[in-house]
């Protein structure tokens, strides 16, 4: 069992999330827990690793994103094999609407490597990289389409990305790549890129010019999460 997530690979001196995420590894591992074997109720796992319950929900939140786990109501979480089912329903090129929960675990995910890795980030990124952001933030100020404004907001957070220096990162973020142009769409207009979008960049590059950690992590976190309500009174009307 222990193959199946061997992916999920995170740092013990990460984020309450990414400790969790590591936690329940091990006790998957230590349980000898197979594909239809239930994990313990949420108010177990919080109890048996000291966390929040908003901690918990959001590891296992990433643990459904790997297609690791199935949480159903009345039942819980179960272990579930859908690692090729989920990176297919995520990343196709034919993906026509996006959920909420899509959005939430998409975002979630991006904030996974460029949030959560800020200590990466800040430990490699180069003068050049930061011109390079600028560069390419400036080409918001005047997009001529709104798709075309998607795509410079997506050649930014590559150019982030590649801060890390890893190509299967990289290359997974690349795959990613219709279903996150879809996110940065979604409720937008050209003006907003032109002045909201570009302005929250903004805030970014100069944090990481400042090598600022708290304030780089909250102006990407809070930039990621913009466009939720979108999302939310899109289902409530539907």
């Amino acid at each position: 069992m222990m193959t199946l997530i061997g992916t999920l690979k995170t740092d013990k001196g990460g984020s309450a999330v990414d400790q969790v995420v590591s936690q329940m590894r091990q006790l998957i591992g230590e349980k000898g827990l197979t594909v239809g074997d239930q994990l313990p109720t949420e108010k177990e796992l919080c109890e048996t690793f000291g966390a929040s319950r908003n901690t918990v929900r959001e590891a296992m939140r990433i643990l459904k994103t790997y297609g690791v786990v199935e949480v159903r109501p009345k039942v819980g979480a179960t272990i579930v094999d859908n690692r090729m089912s989920s990176a297919i329903e995520m990343f196709s090129f034919n993906v026509m609407d996006i959920s909420l929960e899509t959005f939430s675990d998409i975002q979630g995910f991006r904030g996974l490597l460029e949030v959560s890795s800020v200590e990466t980030i800040l430990d490699q990124i180069t003068a050049e990289d930061i011109a390079d952001l600028r560069r390419i933030n400036d080409k918001l100020r005047d997009p001529s389409e709104i798709e075309v404004a998607a795509e410079y907001d997506f050649e930014f957070h590559t150019r982030l990305v590649s801060v890390l220096r890893n190509k299967a990162i990289l290359d997974i973020y690349g795959l990613m790549k219709p279903v996150i142009l879809r996110i940065m769409l979604n409720g937008k207009t050209r003006d907003t890129f032109k002045t909201a979008t570009f302005e929250e960049h903004q805030g970014v590059i100069e944090a990481l010019e400042a090598r600022d950690r708290l304030a780089y992590q909250y102006r990407l976190k809070t930039h990621l999460e913009t466009g939720s309500a979108n999302f939310s009174m899109k289902d409530a009307a539907s």
